[in-house]
Order: structure tokens, then sequence, then C-alpha cells
């Protein structure tokens, strides 16, 4: 829930993509050099430089990748800038699919032939006739414009047969005219799924299809790491395993004040310092903030430490009727116990007699069952054996309404 209603707000790479094909903007001349809706270009993406090599290496040498970090860290951006390096762009097809919002094989099989025909339709017809030929139990599901360009126009009641459509995908996959290199993000979202065979399925899958190459990539560290490192699990020992830290203190630093320096602006050493503690590294807020603190100074004038709260409560005051609306909607318990987490930052021992005491809460058998529900709506998540607020800049409104 939460998660959607940031990727709604923050994320809308679609719209750049209609501004882009639509008007005469180009991303690579924004104003702004802090781009918090996705991957731009290099000269936008801060270091990495090691994991790109390592992942480009990897997949290029036949290689299955299992790519684990929090979220907010900027996987999604790594694997678009690894996609886009030459040595991949130009000789293999490319797909990032997206399932965070799935729930279901039928769910899968749809967001996972819209994303192989979109990437397709721009090399041409005969590149993405190609596809839409092999998927022969679809093809009712395909419309065309008046210029035959075809859109996937399939409903979840048209994909009647799931894993033949699947089959099919995959069928494709394997006799493509350029290898192919997959990412799935998400990926533990298929442990959610009702189909109890899903991960033999698609392990069998990946396993015997020789001409693509995946990155299984993930945010939630104990669920990814059963699947691919418990032996009783398909996709064990299938994959390199690539846990991502945060991009290091001193490399966003410089990244910063460089882009700050190349408008005739002048950024603090301390101001990132500060905002990188906070926010824990997460590429997402560092962005967002620095994004929000290069607006807010003038050509030829310093940002210091005394702009920091404002533009981070110009970003959350922009939200607050939204965070309102989410927090009413909870049951109560849920909220209370969301309150109680917050208060802690990064919570430990919830289900303790201490906590529930501290707290006021009813009993450990109440906060048990409220986590359940507050981790499946992902308002909070849990990394070991510590539990938080999802949404740091939910975790600022939140405790300002407790003041």
């Amino acid at each position: 829930m939460i998660a959607t209603l940031w990727q709604s707000l923050f994320g809308n790479a679609f719209l750049y993509s209609y501004l882009c094909r639509t008007t005469n903007f180009r991303r690579s001349d924004m104003n702004n050099p802090f781009v918090t809706n996705g991957y731009v270009s290099p000269k936008f993406f801060c270091d990495r430089e090691t994991e790109t090599k390592d992942i480009t290496t990897l997949l290029l040498n036949g290689n299955n990748i299992a790519l684990i970090s929090p979220r907010r860290y900027g996987k999604t951006d790594l694997i678009r800038h690894c996609f886009s390096q030459p040595e991949v762009a130009e000789h293999y097809y490319t797909f990032i699919v997206d399932i965070y919002a799935t729930r279901s094989l039928r769910d899968f099989v749809n967001k996972f032939g819209k994303v192989i025909l979109d990437a397709l339709k721009p090399r041409g017809r005969k590149v993405w006739e190609n596809f839409v030929n092999a998927i022969a139990s679809l093809q009712a599901g395909i419309t065309y414009d008046i210029g035959g360009v075809p859109s996937w126009n399939i409903g979840l009641g048209d994909i009647t047969n799931p894993a033949a459509s699947l089959d099919e995908i995959f069928h494709y996959l394997q006799h493509a005219d350029r290898p192919c290199l997959i990412a799935i993000d998400e990926f533990q979202q298929i442990g959610k799924y009702p189909e109890d065979t899903i991960e033999a399925t698609l392990r069998t899958y990946v396993q015997y299809c020789s001409n693509a190459r995946f990155v299984f990539s993930g945010s939630q560290r104990h669920l990814m790491g059963t699947i691919f490192t418990s032996p009783s699990r398909p996709f064990y020992q299938s994959v390199t395993i690539m846990n991502l830290p945060p991009i290091p203190l001193e490399k966003y630093t410089e990244f910063a004040i460089r882009h700050f320096r190349e408008h005739k602006k002048v950024l603090l050493p301390e101001v990132v310092n500060v905002l990188y503690d906070r926010f824990r590294g997460g590429t997402f807020y560092l962005q967002k903030i620095m994004n929000i603190l290069f607006l807010k100074t003038p050509e030829g004038a310093t940002c210091g430490m005394e702009m920091i709260e404002d533009a981070i409560n110009y970003i959350v005051n922009f939200t607050a009727d939204t965070y309102a609306e989410l927090l009413y909607q909870l049951p109560e318990k849920q909220k209370q116990v969301l309150i109680a987490i917050n208060r802690e930052g990064q919570a430990r021992n919830v289900v303790s007699g201490a906590f529930s005491k501290r707290h006021g809460l009813v009993s450990p058998s109440s906060v048990r069952s409220a986590l359940a529900g507050l981790l499946d709506k992902d308002f909070i998540t849990k990394e070991r054996d510590s539990y938080q607020v999802y949404d740091l800049f939910f975790s600022i409104w939140l405790s300002k309404e407790e003041h």
C-alpha cells in the first residue's frame, strides 16, 4: 500500500517517457541534476562502478544473479545502468519486470509479456512481430493502432492458461535473434503467489533457457535469502548472490558537490554528512532532498545546514494529507504498533512484554498479529531482528503528529 503510493508520487517513469515522445523535453537537459524518477544517463548516476562491472561481467559470462538490498538503495537504477552499458545495449535485448504488484502466476505472465512487447516495439516491426507470433495464446489481446504498432491490451481474464502462456514467453526468449537479459524486480513476491509450484516452474525455465540470463532483485532480505540459500528450495545454488551496500558517503558527497558546482552553486559537505546519517545512506531519500536543496539554492549561493529541515518539511508537507488518510484507515491495533515502532526508530524485541509495557500496548500476542498486517501492507519492513517504518518521510510525519 505505502510502497504503491510512493511509486505513484515519485516514480512515474511513464510520464517522463510520454513527455520525451511528444515534446522537445529531454531528460538529459533537465535543470535539476538530482534525478528522482529513475535512471537517466551515466552523468546523473552516482558511483556503483564496482557493482556495475561485477554485474555486467557476470551476466555476460553466463551467470544468473540475485541482487539483494533494502529498499531505496537504487537496485533498479543500477540494473538500468548495467543494461545501458555499450557491451550490453548493442548486443542484447534487455527487459526489467517489476512484479511488486503481482499476486499470481496470471499477474506475472501479464506483466512479463507487456514488458517484453513494450521493450521490443522501438526496435522495429520484424523484432516485435517475432514475439507476437510466439505468444499464440494471447494474440487476441494484442491491438494495433492506425500505423500498425501493437499494444498490450490483455486483461487478466484473457489469460485462460497462464502456464501455457509462460511457456510461450520462454520459448520466445530461447529463440530470440539476440541473447536476452531479464531482471525480475521484487522477486520475493512470488512467495505470495497461490501456486505452490511457481518456484520450481520458474527454476526449470531459467535453467534450460540458454539464450537468456537473469537478475533476481529483491528488498526483503530474509525472503530472498530463503529462496536462494535454502537447500530445500528450487533456486538453491542457482545464482551468484550480491548484497548491495549503500553508496559510500565520500562518493555521494563528491557527486553532490560536483553537480552544485557545475551550476555555480556551493554545497557544504556537512549537509551531505548529516543527511546520509539521518537517512541511512538511502539513495532515494538523498536524491529527493538534494533535489529540493538544489532548487532552493540560487545561483552563486551556498547550501548550508540551515536549509535541511526546510527541504525535508517541503517534501513531507506535500504528502501530509495522504499520510493522514493512510493512518486513519489502519485498524487501531496496527496503528498503535506502527507508532510504537516509529518511536524506537529501529525496534527490536517487539513481541516482548517489555515492548508492550513501554508503549502501552495490550499484549505481545496482539502486537504479533498487528505486525503481520503492517508487513503485508508495507507500512513497516523487517531487517534481521529489527522493524522500522518503511517510508522514512512517513516516519518523520508520524513523529511530528505525535508532538
